[in-house]
This record gives C-alpha cells, structure tokens and sequence, in this order.
C-alpha cells in the first residue's frame, strides 16, 4: 500500500509547495527564498463582431498575452551577486538593466521522491521567465521587540513565462 503514495512519472499524486529552488542565469549563489508569489499570464480578448453578422453576439479570439510581476521574498543576507544585481536594476545610476532568466523549480519530496529531486534541479517542475529585472525592492521591516528574521522582497517583471509540463 506504500506504493500508492509514491510520486513517480505514473502518478498523480500532488507536489507539496514547501520545498523550491529559484536561480537567476549568470548569477552564481543566488539567495535562498521564503517565499514566491504571483507566477501568472494571462490571455486578454479581443471582441470582435462583422457588421453582417447572423448572430447579435461578438466572437472572442485571443489577444496580447500578459505577465504579473513575481514577488520573491527571503531573509536579509548582507553580500552577494543576487544584491549586486537587484542595486543594478533599482540604482538611480544605471545603464542598460540587466535582464537575466530566472528559473522558479518545485521540489519533489514525497516519500518514495528520488534522491537527486530533493538535491537538484530537475527540470521537469520549472517556471522560466525570460528577459526579467527587479522593477521593485523593499527593505525589511525592522522592529527591536521582535526576534523575527529580516525579511526583504523583490518585484520582478518579465516578458515570457514557460511553463512546466
């Protein structure tokens, strides 16, 4: 019966939302994230209604496909090339805003879950957004009566999602 629970290629069993890995291309030691929100595209439509028309109604084809911005959240680290590159995007002082790829992987830790899945990225659970930069970056809220982790967050626009299978 143990078997049943197990979450292999034959299975539909869900994924638990615990467990993730975000990396950003070309930026090595990328942060270690609390938390990710708001992965999402959307397909506006466009109304559309021939003046000769039998029926009274428009039909829908598909328009522009739009992205929300992502919102990545993780404990106040003092140096790293991940810093580097949001000071980079939100500096009054830029040239061109690097944008990088930024890979958003679910880990797979259910029982039975392969080894290497609970280490490593497999690519078979990632979110990619292409040609992304920090459009927002907020501080930790800081209160001396609590012994909370500092916590900062980072908005990121993109231009494609690819979305996982």
């Amino acid at each position: 019966m143990a078997d049943a629970y197990k979450n292999d290629k034959n299975s539909d069993y869900p994924l638990t939302k615990m467990n993730f890995l975000v990396t950003v291309n070309n930026i090595a030691g990328t942060a270690a994230f609390s938390e990710v929100t708001g992965v999402e595209s959307t397909v506006e439509p466009i109304e559309f209604r021939q003046g000769n028309s039998a029926s009274l109604a428009p039909v829908k084809i598909p328009g522009l496909v739009k992205h929300g911005n992502v919102t990545l959240k993780m404990g106040y680290i003092i140096n790293s090339p991940f810093k580097t590159w949001i000071q980079e995007c939100v500096s009054e002082t830029r040239g061109q805003i690097p944008r990088q790829n930024v890979t958003i992987e679910l880990i797979d830790i259910n029982p039975g879950a392969p080894a290497q899945l609970v280490t490593a990225a497999t690519g078979t659970r990632q979110w990619t957004l292409t040609n992304a930069w920090v459009t927002k970056y907020s501080a930790p809220d800081l209160d001396a009566k609590t012994s909370d982790v500092a916590i900062e967050s980072v908005e990121i626009a993109y231009e494609e999602l690819v979305i996982p299978n």
